[in-house]
């Protein structure tokens, strides 16, 4: 189980380093959640971390939530004496304090410059990291520490970048350029107009619709025939009886 586990977290860490440029030392933010959880299950997080994402690991928190561990009292001194020992990071909530979780969230945007990981069992703080993109998750569950798959955020945002549609303007026109120098954007043209052409009409279909309206139109004038052939025929015969009556006469 511990191998299973040891090898997810050697492919997430792949994962963002791979696409978002972590490097070491990782920086950890860590929230009083975390840190109670840590001592109710004896996790030495000093020790532990390092060895579980690969690599040295720097352990921080913010003002905000060492005041709101200090606010808690004491049923949280234990996680508040943990989280004075790491590193505490410049937030911009130094004259008016938020909570633990809106001051975390505050550190990781804009695309999370500073590579953050997030260190919480807050459910609600973990689901809005999760709405961002790049920024690695960590929780305890059942006395061992665990960094949480990519979320469908990063993936989508890596995904963009794979199919080119995050690349930037100078390199478009770069690609451009080469193009034109190798003359593959003039073979591109010339297919797209051959394309063009062979979706023109059918030049039988079009004799066909004419050879229709010749009929049509040739079925009329056949009629006036017949009509005239009936018209001389009445009156030669009107004209052979008038004969005969005078002949009789």
């Amino acid at each position: 189980m511990k191998l299973t586990r040891q090898k997810h977290a050697k492919k997430n860490m792949g994962f963002y380093k791979h696409n978002f440029h972590f490097c070491e030392p990782f920086q950890v933010l860590l929230d009083g959640t975390f840190c109670q959880a840590a001592l109710r299950n004896k996790i030495q997080i000093r020790e532990q971390l390092p060895g579980y994402l690969g690599g040295p690991t720097q352990l921080c928190t913010t003002r905000c939530v060492l005041k709101e561990l200090e606010s808690l009292g004491k049923a949280l001194y234990g996680a508040k004496l943990i989280a004075q020992r790491f590193h505490v990071q410049n937030c911009s909530h130094r004259k008016d304090p938020v909570s633990g979780s809106a001051c975390l969230l505050s550190m990781i945007q804009e695309g999370n410059p500073h590579h953050f990981f997030i260190a919480t069992q807050d459910q609600d703080l973990a689901n809005k990291v999760k709405k961002k993109a790049g920024v690695p998750l960590l929780f305890i569950i059942q006395n061992t520490m665990v960094l949480d798959k990519p979320s469908p955020k990063s993936l989508a945002f890596v995904q963009k970048l794979q199919t080119s549609q995050l690349v930037p303007e100078h390199q478009k026109q770069s690609i451009v350029q080469l193009k034109e120098k190798e003359g593959l954007a003039k073979q591109e043209g010339e297919k797209r107009r051959k394309r063009k052409r062979a979706g023109g009409p059918n030049p039988l279909s079009c004799l066909k619709k004419k050879k229709k309206k010749t009929q049509e139109g040739q079925e009329p004038s056949a009629e006036k025939k017949k009509r005239r052939k009936r018209k001389r025929n009445r009156v030669k015969g009107e004209a052979v009886q008038s004969v005969q009556k005078n002949e009789e006469e």
